[in-house]
């Protein structure tokens, strides 16, 4: 039956092949046909079948419109046939490098029979596949004294491969055992069976060259002339595109079948059990890249051992979660890390690839773009971020003209407090025209607005365990909002705007968190424009690093969230300089505070209580709860 199945996907494949390749020869015909029209009419006149006035006209018009038409083609084709394809951007890794890596896939392909891949590259992500790089630009400069960097065809020293490349992602080697990645790549490495065919690799090559040409039309900073010519090009190759893609869809899901039913044969029992291990690690990564490097990142500083903090991440997870218990019973075997020469060098090369795709790095590290190892992660980032989030607080609030709490001592009067904080956001409403007031001013009201219209979120940077649906419960009981309401109603029972008197306070404390998250908003933004922008790499990238980030993790924060995270900084400051608390890492959470040795998993409620209603009374218990003191200055970056 595997056999059946390999032969009638590949059919399938070659099938919708043939048609993409018919849709080009169509195409040709097309362009030959006014020039084929001026042939007959130029014989026809001199043999004197086709002669007079309308006859040379004829001739002359087709004559000029197949010379057109002609020229205009070989334009398109040239650029179909010269255009860079795209290509992801990977981590090319020398056969001399892994040299095991690369029997294991050798052997995997002669027991699936089917050719090798002739390379293999690593990329920040959890997936792998199969990649054409026979086109001759993606061939690596030819260099003196130095081995093409995508090695790995026997016997072969050419700049360009002749088969796919293979992609791996980087995350699988450092989690997964070598079993469970052998039978992860079967069906991948499978699929350079049906790539081999002729007409497949001929209608690959077709459609690449006009999703290529589709992006010539679009490069910027060209001359109108030129401008004008690659728009047509562009408009022709998304014809050809539109009519091919129906059949290209088709084609790569009978290839994917084909190389599908012929892996079955080769570890079939342990690919089912590698699949978890590949949601896993699809998990693992994502939280990693969210909670842990992004805050690193945002700081200027990379975290260079990604991927075995991938490891450590799921082996938290395996730790805490009862029903990943199993998971941690794999790390006792032989992981698939091993199969490489370096794998520290690997790893630190695709953790500054994933920093320059997800984040927007430069290419390089420099004084403002450093690596970061994991045991300085807590005092070189998480500290030194909330520190600078404290720093930039107290300036905006300087900036506004907040005063300093009086129950600050008066030596320490100048000093930066958490008291100051406090106070500010959970002000009395002030008497008057305060509505009014609040509305006039423009950077006030449309972040109040949007506010409002949207719920809570918490940064995962600094409160990872409280959700938008769990954060509102703690404000929302009858200690923090229901408790004013018979409170204005006892103090004032005659006074006609007394059902008013609730919902003024929070409207009030709320506009003065407005205006201090659009001030930070507006502060963080000059800095990030101030700050000096990634360049391109010194080399000529092999895909388009002109719009980095090309993934971006994350929707830019809100004014909101920053207020939030601020505020949280400033919190974790005081705790470490009068409570003794420690910074932390969280391989789940990121960045985490740590009083007495324990993460103190209870402090966002408490923040969000104090930004979102004004209300410090929960925040102020846990702060004596911590033997935290808030009127004592905390140290500022």
């Amino acid at each position: 039956m595997t056999g059946i199945g390999v032969e009638v996907g590949a059919q399938a494949a070659r099938s919708r092949a043939l048609a993409v390749l018919r849709i080009r020869s169509r195409a040709l015909a097309v362009a030959l046909l006014p020039a084929a029209v001026a042939v007959v009419l130029l014989a026809g006149g001199t043999t004197d079948h086709l002669v007079g006035g309308f006859w040379d006209i004829a001739r002359l018009v087709m004559s000029v419109l197949g010379a057109v038409v002609l020229l205009a083609a070989g334009a398109v084709a040239l650029v179909v046939a010269r255009a860079r394809p795209a290509v992801s951007p990977t981590v090319a890794i020398a056969e001399q490098s892994a040299p095991d890596l690369y029997r294991m896939v050798r052997d995997l392909a002669d027991r699936l029979d089917v050719p090798a891949p002739s390379a293999i590259a690593l990329t920040p992500d959890c997936d792998s596949w199969l990649e054409d790089r026979t086109h001759p630009a993606h061939g690596p400069p030819p260099q003196t004294g130095r081995e093409d960097e995508i090695a790995g065809v026997r016997g072969s020293h050419r700049g360009v491969p002749a088969a796919p490349v293979l992609v791996i992602g980087s995350p699988f080697l450092w989690w997964m055992r070598v079993g469970e990645l052998r039978a992860v790549l079967a069906p991948v490495v499978a699929g350079t069976g049906p790539s081999a065919h002729p007409d497949i690799a001929a209608a690959r090559r077709f459609v690449r060259g006009l999703d290529a040409a589709v992006a010539v039309g679009s490069v910027p900073g060209r001359c109108p002339l030129t401008r004008v010519l690659c728009a047509g090009v562009a408009w022709v190759a998304r014809l050809l595109l539109r009519n091919c893609r129906e059949h290209a869809t088709q084609m790569e899901r009978g290839v994917a079948a084909a190389a599908a039913e012929r892996a079955q044969a080769v570890d079939y029992g342990l690919r089912i059990v590698a699949q978890e291990q590949v949601g896993l690690a699809y998990a693992g990564w994502d939280r990693l890249l969210t909670r842990v490097a992004l805050p690193a990142w945002r700081m200027g500083r990379w975290p260079s051992r990604l991927d075995a903090g991938v490891v450590a991440a799921l082996t938290e997870l395996s730790r805490r979660d009862r029903l990943a218990e199993g998971f941690a019973s794999r790390l006792g075997e032989r992981p698939a890390c091993d199969l490489l020469e370096e794998p520290g060098a690997i790893d630190e090369a695709a953790s500054l690839l994933a920093a320059r795709l997800f984040h927007g790095g430069p290419a390089e590290t420099g004084p403002d773009w450093s690596p970061v190892d994991w045991q300085e992660y807590p005092e070189e980032v998480v500290d030194r971020k909330w520190r600078l989030d404290a720093a930039r607080l107290h300036r905006v609030l300087d900036a506004q003209g907040v005063r300093r709490p009086p129950e600050t001592t008066p030596p320490e009067s100048d000093a930066p407090t958490l008291s100051r904080v406090l106070t500010h956001l959970s002000a009395p409403p002030p008497t008057g025209p305060a509505p009014e007031s609040s509305a006039a001013d423009g950077s006030a009201d449309p972040m109040s607005l949007s506010s409002t219209s949207q719920s809570p979120t918490v940064d995962p940077e600094t409160a990872p365990h409280a959700t938008p649906q769990g954060s509102p419960a703690p404000h929302g009981s009858p200690t923090s909002q229901g408790s004013p309401t018979p409170t204005a109603n006892e103090s004032h029972p005659d006074a006609p705007d007394a059902p008013d008197a609730p919902d003024a306070t929070p409207k009030t404390t709320g506009t003065e968190a407005e205006t201090l998250a659009a001030a930070l908003s507006a502060e963080l933004a000059r800095e990030e424009a101030a700050a000096p922008h990634s360049g391109a790499a010194p080399d000529i990238a092999p895909w388009d690093d002109t719009a980095l980030p090309l993934f971006p993790l994350q929707p830019p924060r809100s004014a909101r969230e920053l207020l939030t995270d601020h505020v949280t900084a400033m919190v974790c400051c005081a705790a470490i300089d009068t409570a003794g608390a420690t910074p932390g890492l969280d391989w789940l959470d990121g960045p985490s505070l740590l009083i007495n040795g324990e993460r103190a998993a209870d402090l966002a409620p408490r923040v969000l209580s104090l930004v979102e209603d004004g209300d410090p009374v929960p925040l102020r218990a846990w702060l004596v709860k911590s033997g935290i003191r808030p009127e004592k200055p905390v140290r500022l970056v």
